[in-house]
């Protein structure tokens, strides 16, 4: 006789769970978000930058140029130069390589970081193969530009940015289509 009301006590325990579990993953990205700003890791660029700004040349920021392959990557990723000297304020470009070395077609995305963390919302991409996915047939290899400017109001401070990519195979998730 009081199965019933065990079964009923269970259920509303296990949907009160489920609740919080959806609830948790919604505050995931807020999480991330702050103890990346907290500890300084994984900045995240400003994004698309939209206006034009005068270059200071009074001053220099040294931005250094990183490229990695995710676990199972095996395309050769990496950048024409290891660092630029640019001025806040002006129109910088840096063109990254990538070879497809499989006799399989692939297709990858790069996922952009910026440190220290306090520059990266004064990072600002205004082209970058990083906004869509890259298809490489075999044996293919392709020139990447990446075309960006670090803004003026970037504190004093900060004279040295790092702009990593890690590139990740998602061939499994948006199959190419081979071309002859």
């Amino acid at each position: 006789m009081a199965e019933p009301a065990t079964n009923k006590r269970l259920v509303t325990r296990l949907l009160i769970l489920v609740v919080a579990m959806f609830a948790f993953g919604f505050a995931l990205v807020p999480i991330y978000d702050v103890m990346c700003a907290a500890f300084g890791i994984n900045g995240k660029t400003a994004g698309q930058y939209e206006g034009e700004q005068v270059s200071d040349l009074s001053r220099q920021v040294r931005v250094q140029f990183l490229s990695t392959n995710a676990v199972d990557m095996v395309w050769e990723f990496h950048s024409k130069a290891d660092e630029l000297l640019v001025n806040p304020g002006a129109v910088n470009e840096m063109v990254f390589v990538a070879h497809n070395p499989t006799n399989r077609p692939m297709t990858a995305q790069a996922i952009p970081s910026i440190s220290p963390a306090e520059a990266a919302m004064y990072f600002h991409k205004t082209e970058c193969f990083c906004f869509t996915q890259q298809i490489l047939q075999p044996g293919e290899r392709i020139e990447m530009p990446v075309r960006f400017i670090v803004d003026r109001d970037m504190p004093k401070q900060v004279k040295h940015l790092t702009l990593a990519y890690t590139l990740f195979d998602i061939t499994a998730r948006h199959p190419p289509v081979a071309t002859n």
